[in-house]
């Protein structure tokens, strides 16, 4: 197995996505590697409406680096210390920053876990994982939700 040695682990702050960052940061942890922990903020043109007169932009990136710091203080807090963890919060299409990034920090392994959505749920939202699977210029471990059927970490 490949010593990895920089680690990407896209999170979307919710509990399903704590899982894959669980995963990199003990692999991170095992190989000696460093984490960037991951949050790219999809917005639309109703959330910029509603801020004409603030910078929204700035706005919104303060408040989501805020909440992803706390997400990784609740969540991990027994990581602080053991693994480099380099926090990364960005507006975009999910998906494509994600490739993006890895690209551009060359990570040797993105870590990211699936929601399991099926049927028309994933027809309609499609699969930020399944994208960056397909794209990625490195592995991509993913992580099934928990309590699914069969549900282990897959290489892709």
């Amino acid at each position: 197995m490949k010593n990895f040695k920089k680690i990407l682990a896209p999170t979307d702050l919710s509990e399903v996505s704590a899982l894959g960052v669980r995963q990199a940061l003990d692999i991170a942890h095992a190989n000696g590697a460093e984490v960037i922990i991951y949050h790219v903020v999809a917005v639309s043109d109703e959330w910029f409406a509603g801020h004409e007169h603030q910078d929204p932009v700035r706005d919104l990136l303060s408040l989501e680096t805020r909440r992803l710091d706390r997400f990784l203080r609740e969540k991990f807090p027994e990581f602080t210390g053991l693994v480099e963890i380099i926090q990364k919060v960005e507006l975009g299409h999910p998906a494509v920053n994600i490739v993006e990034v890895a690209k551009r920090e060359d990570v040797d392994l993105i870590v990211i876990s699936t929601h399991g959505r099926t049927g028309i749920g994933h027809m309609l939202l499609g699969s930020v994982t399944e994208k960056v699977v397909a794209r990625a210029s490195c592995p991509v471990l993913t992580i099934p939700a928990a309590g699914r059927a069969g549900s282990k970490a897959k290489a892709a």
